[in-house]
Formats: C-alpha cells, structure tokens, sequence
C-alpha cells in the first residue's frame, strides 16, 4: 500500500504510523541522522503512477522530519525499467517509449516486448541488472530557498483545485504533444 501522507502533520502523528516506526527504525534514524546506518538510501518504486506517487510520499516524509539526510547527499531514487526488449542475442532495458523505440530500431521486428507491470514482475538476475554496474541512480539534492516548501505546499498540501488545474491544464499539454507527434 502507500505511506501516509506526512505534509504538515506533526512528529507525534507521524512516528507513530507503523510503517514509518518501521523506516525509521531500520536506518536508525529516531533520533536524528547522526548515526544512520547506511550512507546510501535507495527509493524503489513502481515506474508507473503508483509508483510516483509512493516516491512523492517518501520524499515528503524526509523532506519533513529529516531534511539533512537529503543535504548531506544520503537520498537516491533508483530508476526502474518500463520495458525490456530482446531477441535471441541481446537484451535491452528501457526507462521510456523513446528508449524503446531506439532498442526496437537496433534489435529489429522480431524483437520480443515485456511492459514491466512493476517491481514484483522482475526476476532476480534482472533487479540484479538494475541495481548492478548499469544501475541508474538519481541523486536527490535539496537546497534551500529553492522553494521547496511551496512545492510540498501545492503538491501535497490541502489545495485540490488549484492542484486539479494545473494537473489537467498540464496533461492536455502533453496529450497535445502526443496527437501532434502520432499524426506527423
């Protein structure tokens, strides 16, 4: 399932959710980052919706309750295939349609198409692929008075409407975008 939404609730509220006593617990962070247990933290989703959203949600919890991991370089987001695509002698690992297209192009037509539905359908010698030498990790980094607050006001805040509008003024952009590049 998702996390609890942590924007603007208070410490008491959110250390008390089982699943972030859980996470906090595991990187030994109750008290603070001073005596975190890994110099890397991953975030791993989905690479779809859900997935993006679960990132949101975690990204709020340490953008909330512990900024400095992100400041002192401790947060990545590891990046997750949509598609692999193969024939008999190669395979290819996407991140996007273009990619995709790109592996279609140099792998031919009779090239086969997996869509990764998520983390649960990747084997175990694929996730090792993605978190091996090839692995695509971003960096989160945070500065301040790079108005991320307002940020994590718009997005996670109690604005629905202005939050609504601007999502629907913003995909009929992109759906724009798509129509216009299927018909040239």
């Amino acid at each position: 399932g998702k996390p609890l939404n942590t924007y603007a609730l208070p410490r008491k509220i959110v250390y008390e959710n089982e699943e972030f006593a859980l996470l906090q617990a595991a990187l030994n962070i109750e008290d603070g980052i001073e005596y975190l247990r890994y110099n890397k933290v991953v975030i791993a989703t989905d690479a779809d919706v859900d997935g993006m959203h679960i990132r949101l949600l975690l990204l709020t919890f340490f953008l909330q309750f512990f900024p400095e991991m992100i400041r002192d370089g401790h947060l990545y987001i590891l990046q997750t295939p949509l598609f692999r695509v193969r024939n008999k002698k190669e395979t290819i690992y996407c991140y996007d349609e273009d990619e995709r297209r790109k592996a279609m192009a140099k792998l031919g037509k009779a090239a086969e198409i997996t869509r990764f539905k998520g983390l649960g359908e990747i084997s175990p010698d694929e996730f090792s692929f993605m978190i091996g030498p090839d692995m695509r990790l971003d960096h989160v980094e945070y500065e301040e008075g790079k108005g991320v607050k307002e940020l994590l006001a718009f997005y996670m805040g109690k604005n629905t409407p202005d939050r609504q509008d601007y999502i629907i003024e913003n995909l009929r952009e992109d759906v724009d975008k798509q129509i216009d590049a299927a018909v040239a």
